[in-house]
């Protein structure tokens, strides 16, 4: 529910950015003024009954639709815009637990702010209930066959055969890179399927997101499992530990465990068979 507006004719014009939501009178009203945010504005809190919403100003035309498409074209700026958002987040649940808001959740000024959080006020005080003391940790899995193919052989030793040609060597490396890279995947949905297993004991929630690509894939080869888990913030410990040793001796799989985070991925409230 934005309140994007047009480009204004003044200049000047600011609207209210949101970056979080959390309870009213908690230390985030102190923190607040402490942090920057967005065009390295000063930050605030703007609160109606039991909910506080964490808001600076920024420029009206910077985040108007035609401001925001402009945005989303440059990449280097919109990687700039998130680092910052994120940033804020990350701050404001050091402090006290918070609902993470969409990248430029805007809105035309506080007043609508307040709006906002009178017509949440249920569910969101539901939900920062559900999410006190915990934590966001994200498990990927990574499938290399390039690292596979370049494991050691099997120990034992291969039978003796005639000499072959070039053309019949080629085929046989080709068809030992396609088994290579079937075995790698193979493998790596093996290790994907074991982690909720592991770790379904310590984790309230899990949401699976698309695997990621390109530059968001940090790990090495190609991932193809992406999760998010909500963790008891003092079992984050645990949770490593269970995954640990998990892509052992599995040449070409790797797994990445990041985190904790604030719970991005479960700041709506959870469907129908959902883990509580």
């Amino acid at each position: 529910m934005l309140d994007r507006p047009d480009a204004p004719t003044d200049p000047g014009a600011t609207v209210s950015y949101v970056y979080a939501l959390s309870r009213a009178g908690t230390a985030l009203d102190t923190r607040a003024p402490q942090l920057t945010g967005l065009d390295d504005g000063p930050l605030r809190t703007v609160t109606c009954g039991e909910l506080s919403a964490l808001v600076s100003s920024v420029p009206a035309g910077a985040y108007s639709e035609e401001g925001m498409r402009a945005r989303l074209e440059d990449l280097s700026e919109l990687a700039a815009v998130a680092r910052t958002h994120h940033a804020v987040i990350e701050a404001a649940y050091a402090t006290t637990t918070v609902l993470p808001m969409r990248l430029a959740t805007v809105y035309l000024e506080d007043a609508r702010v307040r709006s906002m959080l009178h017509e949440r006020r249920a569910d969101c005080g539901e939900l920062l209930t559900w999410l006190e003391g915990h934590v966001e940790l994200g498990v990927k899995v990574y499938a290399d066959p390039r690292e596979a193919a370049a494991a050691p052989p099997d120990p034992a030793p291969a039978p003796a055969s005639a000499p072959v040609g070039p053309g019949r060597a080629y085929l046989q490396q080709r068809r030992a890179q396609r088994r290579h890279h079937r075995d790698a995947y193979r493998a790596a949905g093996a290790v994907a399927g074991a982690v909720p297993d592991r770790v379904s004991a310590l984790a309230r929630a899990r949401v699976a997101h698309r695997p990621q690509q390109g530059e968001l894939a940090s790990g090495p080869g190609e991932n193809i499992s992406n999760e998010a888990y909500l963790v008891p913030a003092e079992r984050t410990g645990q949770f490593h530990q269970a995954l640990t040793g998990l892509a052992d001796g599995v040449p070409g799989v790797h797994v990445e465990i990041t985190g904790p985070w604030a719970p991005y991925s479960f700041a709506t409230p959870p469907t129908a068979g959902a883990a509580t």
